[in-house]
């Protein structure tokens, strides 16, 4: 009975000691948020460019030179890419603006034909909406990208100073050169995972992208290459990152045309692409990158956008990925590997099967 009563406390104290160690992790991940997000994004940087400098390397070029244009070629693309952003955002703040009283004229409209009650509805929907304010909140935010863009550039200067010494520090770490090995394994696989996810991901968002801005462009509607812009970043969250492509490219419709017609044939267009490519293509070729559960990344999902907002649905599947591989190589927490995984067989390689 003293060593069942002793076993029951232990496991108390370990628990308790869990949801201690749980708490202060979640309030440091809330607290760093801005630092993190960089950072995680600029592993993420770093892990598609060393690919990139191995096979400069293959080619007898230095390392020096090929690291110095792998810099340079990040810094001009991240300070493109935030400015470009930037002033998308602020083009679609102001034609909004400039649009929201057409939008209201043909809600009012269409709410008369309805009848009184779907009337006082939408009148009531809509006034509580502060689309002006959500405007200006996402300009505010996206202003942000360039203090957010030099931070990451820093960090990648950092790391690729640091790649040289990488491996011998984790065998110093370990101790143990074959523990070495397996963790620069795990790391590598990591890394391919995340970089063929994000290859993959990019040219079906891109697709996707052209063809919006297609159905825009022939349909003579403005913000062409805003809705491209934003149908090709909101395509890097999962599920619902399409949904809300799509919504926003039919409110911007019916804004500009004043069309219910119009609107609904277009809006019809843009959801058989979205549907299309988000439910044939995109399972088909990301099926066998991830073999991820799905479930598993609607939780993934849901917990870091609680956590760190939009950039942390960016980022939830290429952690999840990383989490699902780290949990798959420590014994007790393999079983976490298992559900995270989509058959069961974390270690199961996409093009190369299950290894022994």
């Amino acid at each position: 009975m003293n060593s069942h009563d002793s076993q029951l406390s232990e496991r108390l104290r370990t628990g308790f000691l869990g949801v201690i160690a749980f708490g202060l992790i979640l309030f440091l991940l809330v607290q760093a948020r801005f630092i993190l997000i960089c950072l995680a994004f600029a592993i993420i940087i770093f892990s598609l460019t060393s690919d990139a400098i191995s096979a400069f390397a293959r080619l007898k070029v230095p390392n020096w030179l090929a690291t110095t244009l792998a810099l340079i070629a990040i810094a001009i693309g991240l300070l493109w890419a935030a400015t470009a952003v930037v002033a998308q955002v602020n083009e679609v703040v102001s034609t909004a603006i400039a649009y929201a009283d057409r939008a209201q004229a043909v809600l009012s409209s269409l709410s008369q034909r309805w009848g009184p009650g779907a009337q006082e509805a939408i009148a009531t929907f809509t006034g509580n909406i502060d689309v002006a304010g959500w405007l200006r909140s996402a300009a505010a935010q996206a202003s942000n990208l360039i203090s957010g863009s030099v931070l990451i550039l820093t960090f990648v200067g950092f790391m690729f100073s640091e790649r040289i010494w990488f491996p011998v520090k984790i065998e110093r770490l370990t101790g143990d050169p074959d523990r070495a090995r397996q963790v620069l394994g795990t790391v590598h696989v990591i890394m391919r995972r995340v970089n063929r996810y994000l290859v993959v991901k990019a040219g079906i968002s891109a697709v996707t992208a052209a063809l919006i801005w297609a159905i825009f462009r022939l349909a003579g509607l403005e913000l062409a290459g805003a809705i491209a812009m934003l149908t090709f970043i909101l395509n890097f969250i999962p599920t619902l990152g399409s949904i809300i492509a799509t919504v926003i490219a039919i409110v911007l419709v019916l804004a500009q045309t004043g069309d219910p017609t119009l609107t609904l044939t277009l809006g019809g267009l843009i959801t058989a692409v979205q549907f299309v490519v988000g439910n044939v293509f995109d399972p088909m070729l990301l099926g066998q990158t991830l073999r991820l559960s799905s479930f598993g990344i609607v939780l993934s999902l849901a917990f870091w956008g609680v956590v760190w907002g939009i950039a942390g649905t960016f980022l939830a599947v290429p952690i999840m990925v990383a989490v699902m591989i780290v949990c798959a190589q420590i014994p007790w927490l393999r079983p976490v590997a298992i559900l995270l995984s989509q058959e069961g067989l974390p270690e199961q390689e996409p093009s190369s099967g299950l290894r022994r």
